[in-house]
């Protein structure tokens, strides 16, 4: 082993060690990296005018619009979660399946698969029903480690299942990773791997893994009745008339707005940028429609007095979202391009109509921005956005001057070598890097593992001949995991910080056990079946 592969990991070693001290990850990694920068130059293993290409790095990820999506879908996750769209649905799929046993553990399941389709957003997945589930979980006599790990798990659902913030993220790296593996192999005609790619190759595997979870909760419930026990008939008797009322009102704004973002990213309607810009536009409606139902309970409770846009109800709301929904549509069928020579009769009636329709649309949008500001929640969701965001892109610069200088010190050679000696070929290197990261994912946080891991094993693994949409399903899964592996899972941490003082660590430790199997069960049934992944893109695309 040469001096250059001897730094080569001890840098890897020395940065998860900085991590693991609690130090920023984006000045971890972008300090470690300057530090063995240093001393490469030193020994004469490293050229610095690597770091010159830094500037070109961040100038890339600045013009690069795929990434847009990753704060509109933050913003949209955060707007949902402020505006009490997940409080409605706990209780309303609680009261529709409390009556079975391990009802409420299947509704925390199909609630988590919901949120993880309009919102992404791990913490506040977890924090929101640890707040709202938890206590009513444990007060009808559930387990305590069934109750927290079905919760646990259900909130790492925005992982896997589309439009996930992990999916935006690792589809980008992948594309350049799937473009270096081309270049490699001297083929510069190959398909392009997309975020939509992923997102279509990642929806069948997420609702496989809400299917096995639901399946756990009724095994649970058949094998231990007293672990998770029905909610009396009786207490549900009162709700029962108005029950349908309550589901489809606390149901069909979240599905229209999934249907919308997924739907138009399926169709090939919108580019998962756009989709998200979409979802964004949705979540503000929807976020104005949940106030103006709670400002009219106000009211009705004799706590307030009606507005001028109150006495407006929610049609603002509804105009605008079906306005929405028929410009999706009509971008379909319809040319509505301005810059050319001619255009037909019914291309101008097209873009007329959609002129008409924005209007509808903007109206309503400012209806829903005065609700939701006049009730406090508009300035909590820009700041939480961008803290958000600042930090994923501030990690994105760090990782990639980590990568710089790793490939500068002739790191990917010994990823390459390394992995091209493990016996079996592709199988066995796959292998490998699944266990890799799994192990880091007890460790190191998701983004990290993307931006530093993905990009040095995705192009070797790649020119090995798999499937880059079936590799990125697999490291999604693989990186769900992260968040519920001890000890520093971060939807462990998440509930710990909500759970009643009742509910042991250990408790939350022992539920989330059985869950983990669980995805690497669904790991080991893509890898014996890998349509699972790739059917539905390439049938869409």
């Amino acid at each position: 082993m040469d001096i250059r592969e001897t730094l080569d990991i001890m840098m890897f070693v020395v940065a998860c060690l900085v991590l693991l001290m609690g130090y920023p990850v984006a000045f971890s990694l972008a300090g470690v990296a300057l530090a063995f920068a240093f001393i490469g130059a030193a020994l004469g293993v490293f050229d610095m005018s690597f770091l010159g290409f830094l500037p070109q790095r961040i100038f890339g990820t600045m013009t690069n619009e795929v990434l847009i999506a990753v704060p509109l879908f933050i913003f949209m996750g955060v707007m949902l979660e402020r505006s009490r769209v997940a409080e409605e649905l706990l209780d309303t799929m609680g009261r529709l399946f409390g009556s079975i046993r391990g009802g409420l553990g299947i509704s925390v399941t199909i609630v988590g698969a919901l949120l993880a389709a309009s919102t992404g957003i791990v913490g506040a997945t977890v924090v929101t029903m640890g707040l709202l589930s938890l206590p009513t979980m444990l007060k009808r006599g559930y387990d305590p480690a069934l109750a927290t790990g079905s919760i646990s798990a259900a909130g790492t659902l925005g992982q896997i299942i589309p439009p996930s913030i992990v999916l935006v993220l690792l589809g980008d790296v992948l594309s350049n990773s799937h473009n270096e593996a081309l270049r490699s192999m001297g083929d510069f005609s190959g398909d392009v791997i997309s975020v939509g790619d992923l997102f279509a190759g990642a929806l069948m595997p997420g609702l496989l893994l809400v299917a096995i979870y639901i399946s756990y909760q009724i095994v649970m419930a058949v094998l231990y009745p007293a672990s998770s026990p029905a909610i009396p008939a009786e207490e549900l008797a009162a709700d029962r008339e108005n029950l349908i009322n309550r589901v489809i009102r606390a149901l069909l704004p979240p599905i229209v707005l999934i249907v919308a973002v997924l739907g138009s990213i399926l169709a090939g309607i919108a580019t998962p940028t756009e989709a998200a810009a979409v979802g964004a536009v949705g979540s503000i409606l929807l976020a104005g429609y949940r106030f103006q139902a709670l400002e009219v309970e106000e009211i009705a409770a004799g706590g307030g007095t009606a507005t001028a846009t109150m006495k407006m109800g929610p049609w603002p709301g509804i105009a605008a979202g079906g306005a929405l929904i028929a410009l999706i549509a009509l971008t379909a069928y319809v040319d509505l391009r301005l810059t050319r020579d001619t255009i037909s009769s019914s291309d101008q009636a097209g873009i007329i109509a959609a002129f008409v329709l924005c209007g509808i649309i903007a109206w309503g949008v400012l209806i829903s921005l005065q609700r939701v500001w006049r009730n406090g929640c508009l300035t909590d969701v820009m700041q939480s956005t961008t803290q958000i965001t600042s930090m994923v892109f501030v990690i994105l610069i760090g990782a990639a001057l980590f990568s710089l200088v790793f490939r500068g010190l002739g790191g990917d050679e010994t990823v390459e070598n390394f992995l091209n000696s493990m016996p079996g070929g592709a199988v066995g290197a796959m292998v490998t890097v699944m266990i890799v990261m799994f192990i880091l994912g007890f460790f190191l946080d998701f983004i990290e593992i993307t931006f530093v891991v993905v990009p040095l094993v995705a192009p070797v693994l790649m020119a090995m001949g798999i499937d880059p949409v079936w590799l990125g399903v697999m490291m999604a899964i693989n990186l769900q995991t992260s968040f519920l592996t001890p000890p520093f899972g971060f939807a462990l941490f998440y509930l710990r910080g909500v759970a009643p003082d009742s509910v042991k660590t250990t408790d939350i430790y022992r539920g989330v056990i059985p869950f983990v199997f669980l995805q690497i069960l669904v790991l080991g049934i893509l890898s014996m079946f890998p349509a699972i992944a790739t059917w539905l893109p390439s049938v869409i695309f």
